[in-house]
Parts: structure tokens; sequence; C-alpha cells
């Protein structure tokens, strides 16, 4: 149950019922999330909140290339150091609804119930992407665990029900899909405009890429013992072999 979300703890949603009874979270382990991932590049991103949990928010959003602004009275050092260097910009104030306009996306990380409500109301008015940190009846997207390799990212989601769970898994898929899985999407990635302009079909293509994935010798084995070139010479038989045919 999110740390914030549990019955006997005082509301903190929308729902305002004084002291929490978990009718606003029961719905979740069932709801369908559709998974996407977002280009963030040169969006307007904004930060309710610059404390230790809008820090760690900042820091993805920069990660992913937004346009960060970051809107609180008060700031944890680094956000003042980002903001102090331009990677961000720091509104030194209280969160006002206009603060919402042109922006993309909206994160609200603060301890203040009402005004998480506020943020919360005001950017589903506008129909904009809203997460209220660890209040899930206050978000209409969550944020899940992210393994991120090079061009490879993969999203661990347990719905709020336990995001140690969740780290857990992160840490063995970390593991399990490193650097090499990550080689490979690069090495398939440099072949993509020659298959798009020889191969006429979805289904040519697919297959294509298929004979090499799951080839023999396994490319991933390959490039765990750091044989690139075994690799290329993979994809120029996987071709030869696909024009032959």
């Amino acid at each position: 149950m999110p740390a914030q979300a549990y019955a006997g703890k005082e509301c903190v949603c929308q729902f305002r019922k004084g002291i929490c009874d978990q009718s606003c979270v029961q719905g979740m382990l069932d709801t369908p999330f559709y998974i996407a991932c977002l280009k963030l590049t040169g969006r307007r991103c904004l930060v309710v909140g610059a404390g230790d949990i809008g820090l760690e928010k900042v820091d993805g959003l920069l990660a992913c290339g937004g346009d960060v602004l970051v809107v609180a009275p008060e700031a944890h050092e680094a956000i003042r150091g980002y903001a102090q260097e331009g990677s961000v910009k720091w509104e030194q104030r209280a969160y006002q609804p206009g603060d919402l306009e042109g922006t993309f996306m909206v994160i609200a990380a603060t301890d203040d119930s009402e005004i998480n409500i506020k943020v919360y109301d005001d950017a589903e008015r506008r129909a904009m992407l809203v997460n209220v940190v660890d209040v899930p009846p206050l978000c209409n997207f969550i944020l899940p665990a992210i393994v991120r390799t090079g061009p490879l990212a993969i999203a661990i989601s347990t719905a709020g029900a336990s995001p140690a769970l969740a780290k857990r898994m992160k840490r063995e898929i970390s593991e399990q899909f490193g650097e090499a899985y990550a080689d490979l999407a690069i090495l398939l990635n440099d072949v993509r405009g020659w298959a798009k302009g020889t191969l006429a079909t979805y289904q040519d293509r697919k297959e294509f890429f298929e004979s090499i994935v799951n080839g023999q010798p396994d490319p991933i084995e390959l490039l765990r013992s750091g044989d690139v070139d075994g690799v290329r010479d993979l994809i120029a038989a996987a071709k030869q072999s696909t024009l032959s045919s």
C-alpha cells in the first residue's frame, strides 16, 4: 500500500474522508494501465515541491531531456545548484494554477495535501498528465521503476502494491539484462535502414531480425565475451541468407 494511503492515517486524497479507509485505492490492482514511453525532450515539465522526493523527480525528468520548472518556496541544495547552472528554472514561491499553462506534465511532491489536491484538480481540468507522489487517487499516470541501459528501458510496476517488490525486480532484471542487450539493440538499429530499404514487407523484416536475435551462435553470448565482430558476421550472414532465399 502506498505510504500516504493506508487505513487509519489522515486522508490525503481528494475525497477528504478525514481518516483514510483505503477506499480510494481499492481498484488499483484491477486497473489496466496503458504502458507508454514518453518523449520529454524540450517539453515543459513542472515539479511542485523541491525536497528530497522533488529532487528525485527532477533528476528523472532531466535524464530524459525535460525542460524542468520547479515551483516551491524552498528547495533542496541540489535543486538550487541546478537552477544556478541553468539546468532547471526554479520559481521560489507557492504554486499557482497559471504554472500549468504550456506544461506537458506535472508532478506534485509536497507534504501539503491541499496543495497536492489543487494541483491534481487544476491539471485534470486541463486534461494534463499529473502525478502526486505516493497518492494513487491523485494520479492519472504512475511512475514505474526503471532499468535503463543505453537505449534499453525496462519498466516495472506493481500498481503501487509493493514498491519493495518493484525494487527487487529492478535489481534482478538489471543483473539479467545488462550491457550486452543494449549493445545488441544498437547493432540492430544500425541495420534497420538496410532492412527497410531492402525487404518489402513487415513480415520479411520481422523474420530477418528474429533470425539474428535468435540466431546461432547466440549474439548475446558473443557480446558478453566481447566478440562484436562475431555479431556483425551474424548480421551479414542474415542479410545474405535473406537476399538469396
